[in-house]
């Protein structure tokens, strides 16, 4: 250069430099003349080392950023060749500590990428990353300098950068390739690197410059950038929670837009895959025979859904060619349709959306927007690629449900959302899914209200479930094997999974062990939603596989079980519904292990049993068979030697058996003791509730067998009445009223028939005392007592001796029976009745017939063991007592324990023992709260008493 330009390059003001650059600029431009490129290359180079790299001379740095901007300028076209010489020291000047040096490098790259246009893109890293750097500046001139230039590489890329091809490169090859990528000067896999270094920024003017780049990146058709979306995906999805509106904003369009293209690649695919699968329908029908015309139009109709479909997308016009001309395209001649060859990752797109859902510890606030952008592009994904879901879905369910108890009403909305989806898919894809009776698939989705679930178990199912099982099993091996087979689609009808179109692979199998695991954790969940949805999905998937999942030797059992003490009824339910699921794919064995373990549960947690012991009864009568359970049950409990317990349990099942609905099936069978299974059931029933007196009493009239009833109210004489006995009494006075008994009421009116059905009512009222059970009763016998007179005849010439109450109250006969009494029946000398009833309870010479004297006799020997167990046990709490308070010696309690008079004897097996003094405190002092609540009292003295027993 000369002497004059250098030293105007160098001059501090800005248009003496200016001056000096447009001298240089016609310089270089004589030398391009006389093709003297030596010499412009020596002046680049003085430009670039005495100038632009010039780092302590700010003047005369900012005077060879002005003269390289000159200089391109009068190469024009000629630039390419000089530009890896003049690119890097500008580029170097965009991070000096000067502002006007950062301004000044921004203007002089302006004008070089101007005037070289295409061939800039060479150097398109280098120069983005300087410009993500330059958005980010603290200076407003500096940034807006750098926002021009920003603007104008996005049009130089909009413009050239999917086709041109550098001119270096020309030069270089005579016949280029213009299908292989590194001819041309944009190459996006260069660039990938770069944004996946750069979209971890939290700058937001960084992360606007960043995601406008990806928009104008996405909308040049030839880049694809679409198929690269897994790279930059997770990057971009934390831009949503920027306190930045203008990011959230931008971000959210460029996902939007991503989203809808990956759905229209996919229904472009789906269609091409059809029309392809039709040709080939075409082919082979034409090949093997002619077949009429009506079966050549079937063959054609799948392809015309998919023109509308197509025509939903941008490239209406091409998307028509999709069903009309793919068909070409298997020969090879096809027309190419913009999105066929995109492959895009939809299981590493999949993977960042779960990764998503996993909530940060630290604000929850701040990551809404990215759970519902997540939950909103999974929901969206089970349309384009189902196929690909199955492996994440038991990450899904793992993440999924505790969403559905979010505390953000529109992230819960979404995630109820894709769990519905979910379900659906997974339902889809086994015909098993539709259900035999009826009833439509959405109500496995369980409502609140669990009626509709608890009727498609009670049908055929309840009464033989080791049938139902085979046969489920059967339809699900079926099943698969169709699916497996290519012969099976071609025969059954169409799935809903089919119906979305072919996919490019087989759907893998759902790994079943992964899913029931992280369903199970959802039990440990604090929201009652996710617990509920996650049964619902095990009592869904058991439904489709039941020999896969939850059998016999599952650790999920003990889980299951346990969920039984769930504060909220609606899991309680659902869990039941599960667990009798279970059993009715089970043998009996799973059955009886079911019942034992409930009645320990229910054994150890009393709270349990109290609150919900009647819920689970009549859940389980209501889905499994109902003398089923009570045969087990009973048979179970007869067996049981903690004697308070299976008081408490006995009494709730008698509960549940007067007045649950469900069990009216049940009730009528008891009645009816003509035939061996009714008589059977009543023994099994007996023996089982001869821990509770009242429940036996009360089991008796249902069966009407009313002389045994009558029976036992004399052994009632001779029992201690407790507080809680008499609580039973008068609720069982009040039972009498329901329409339950209405049978019993009506037998009053027969006296004659029925005589000692009279005397159980006259025994319970003379052992209640003056309450409002008396009063109820006494009017109830009252308004029939008339009837009872006119049939007794006067007993004149016959004594009957008063040391005999039994024959005293038999004296109430009926008139018809004339005055032998021959239907009457009598005592022996040992007081013990002969049970020769003319009626029910007669007892028959056949085999099966009820041996009443026998059960008579258990029923007292299963008092006396309780009435031995709760006086150890009142002694227990007294010496408990006694040795905390240390204000009694211990010797004044040896008559009261020795009050008992020899507790094994017969001679005091039907008289009450005395009772201490604290106990009779305890009872006068008690408050009758409920049954339950008073038989509590006595766990204490149990754990006593099997304490001194070890």
């Amino acid at each position: 250069m000369d002497v004059n330009i250098t030293k105007a390059l160098n001059d501090k003001l800005y248009d003496k430099r200016k001056s000096g650059a447009l001298e240089l600029e016609g310089l270089i431009r004589d030398a391009l003349a006389a093709q003297d490129h030596d010499r412009i290359a020596r002046i680049v180079h003085q430009l670039c080392h005495e100038y632009a790299y010039a780092v302590h001379q700010p003047h005369a740095r900012n005077g060879g950023l002005i003269g390289l901007a000159a200089a391109s300028i009068a190469l024009g076209p000629e630039v390419a060749r000089y530009l890896e010489e003049i690119v890097p020291p500008v580029l170097a000047c965009f991070g000096d500590q000067d502002a006007r040096v950062r301004y000044y490098a921004c203007e002089s790259m302006y004008n070089i990428a101007k005037v070289a246009k295409g061939e800039i893109l060479v150097y398109f890293n280098q120069v983005f990353d300087a410009l993500c750097k330059m958005a980010a500046d603290s200076e407003l001139s500096v940034k807006n300098g750098a926002e021009l230039l920003d603007r104008l590489i996005k049009d130089i890329v909009s413009e050239s950068a999917a086709s041109y091809v550098s001119v270096l490169h020309t030069s270089e090859q005579e016949d280029p390739d213009d299908h292989e990528p590194h001819p041309f000067a944009f190459n996006l896999e260069r660039f990938l690197p770069l944004l996946e270094e750069r979209i971890n920024v939290i700058n937001p003017f960084t992360r606007s410059f960043l995601v406008a780049w990806i928009t104008l990146l996405d909308s040049i058709p030839d880049l694809e950038l679409i198929a690269h979306l897994p790279r930059f995906l997770g990057g971009l999805f934390k831009f949503l929670s920027d306190t930045n509106q203008d990011v959230y904003t931008m971000t959210q369009a460029s996902l939007d837009r991503f989203l809808s293209e990956v759905k229209k690649i996919a229904r472009i695919k789906k269609g091409i895959a059809e029309s392809k699968r039709s040709n080939s329908k075409d082919g082979r029908i034409h090949s093997t025979d002619s077949i009429h015309s009506g079966s050549e139009a079937t063959d054609s109709t799948p392809v015309e859904p998919q023109e509308s479909i197509d025509d939903k997308g941008d490239a209406s016009g091409g998307s028509g060619s999709v069903s009309g001309d793919s068909g070409k395209s298997v020969h090879g001649d096809g027309n190419w349709i913009p999105g066929q060859d995109v492959h895009v990752d939809h299981p590493k797109i999949l993977e960042i959306l779960v990764d998503f859902l996993i909530a940060p510890s630290d604000t929850e606030e701040e990551q809404t927007e990215i759970l519902l952008t997540a939950l909103r592009w999974i929901d969206n994904l089970f349309d384009i690629c189902p196929e690909d879901i199955m492996p994440f879905v038991p990450s899904l369910l793992s993440h999924v449900l505790p969403r559905m108890s979010h505390e953000v009403d529109t992230v819960r909305k979404a995630a109820v959302k894709v769990n519905a989806s979910l379900m659906d898919y997974i339902l889809s894809l086994s015909d098993d899914n539709r259900p035999r009776d009826g009833t439509t698939s959405g109500q496995i989705q369980l409502p609140p209200s669990l009626s509709e679930l608890g009727k498609e178990l009670t049908g055929t199912q309840r009464r033989d479930s080791n049938l139902s099982g085979r046969l489920l099993k059967a339809v699900i091996r079926d099943q698969a094997n169709k699916v497996e087979s290519p012969e099976g689609k071609g025969t059954r009808p169409p799935t809903p999974a089919e119906e979305r179109g072919p996919s490019p692979r087989p759907i893998p199998e759902l790994d079943y062990q992964a899913a029931v695991s992280a369903l199970t954790l959802q039990f440990l969940n604090e929201h009652e939603a996710t617990r509920v949805a996650a049964i619902a999905w095990l009592i869904m998937l058991h439904r489709m596989a039941p020999g896969k999942i939850l059998t016999v030797d599952d650790g999920t059992f003990p889980a299951l079980l346990k969920t039984l003490s769930d504060p909220s009824d609606a899991v309680v339910t659902r869990d039941l519904l599960l667990l009798s699921q279970i059993s009715l794919h089970s043998d009996d064995t799973y059955f009886t292990s079911f019942m034992v373990n409930l009645l320990k549960l229910l054994c150890t947690d009393r709270r349990l049993l109290e609150t919900r012991g009647n819920l689970i009864i009549r859940q389980l009568c209501l889905t499994l068979s109902a003398e089923r359970i009570y045969r087990t049950m009973a048979d179970c409990l007869a067996k049981d030697e903690d004697v308070e317990f299976a008081s408490i349990m006995v009494q709730n099942l008698n509960n549940n058996l007067i007045t649950a609905p469900e069990l009216g099936d049940l009730r009528r069978r008891l009645r009816n003791l003509e035939n061996k299974d009714g008589q059977s059931f009543f023994v099994i029933l007996f023996k089982a509730w001869c821990h509770n007196a009242v429940a036996t009493f009360s089991l008796c009239l249902l069966a009407q067998a009313y002389e045994q009833a009558y029976h036992l109210l004399q052994v009632f004489a001779d029992l201690e009445m407790t507080v809680n006995m008499l609580i039973q009494i008068d609720k069982l006075v009040q039972l009498l009223e329901s329409p339950v008994f209405t049978y019993l009421r009506m037998q009053l009116l027969e006296p004659e028939k029925y005589p000692h059905l009279y005397k159980c009512m006259y025994g319970l009222l003379m052992l209640l005392p003056q309450s409002s059970a008396f009063a109820a009763l006494k009017n109830r016998l009252n308004s029939v007592s008339a009837i009872g007179y006119l049939h007794i005849a006067p007993r004149t010439t016959s004594y009957v001796p008063t040391s005999s109450p039994t024959l005293n109250h038999l004296r109430q006969k009926s008139s018809e029976v004339g005055p032998n009494s021959s239907g009457i029946p009598s005592s022996s000398s040992g007081g013990v009745p002969t049970f020769d009833r003319p009626n029910r309870l007669k007892p028959r010479e056949g085999e099966g017939s009820v041996k009443w004297t026998e059960l008579l006799d258990r029923f007292k020997q299963t008092q006396e063991k309780a009435r031995r167990s709760q006086r150890m046990a009142s002694m227990g709490e007294e010496e408990e007592m006694l040795e905390k308070t240390g204000s009694a010696p211990p010797m004044p309690t040896l008559p009261v324990r020795n009050a008992g008079l020899r507790p094994g004897s017969p001679a005091g097996a039907m008289r009450p023992p005395p009772t201490p003094a604290a106990a009779q405190g305890q009872a006068q002092g008690h408050k009758p709260r409920s049954s339950l609540s008073n038989l509590g009292r006595f766990a204490g003295g149990v754990a006593g008493r099997r304490k001194d027993k070890k």
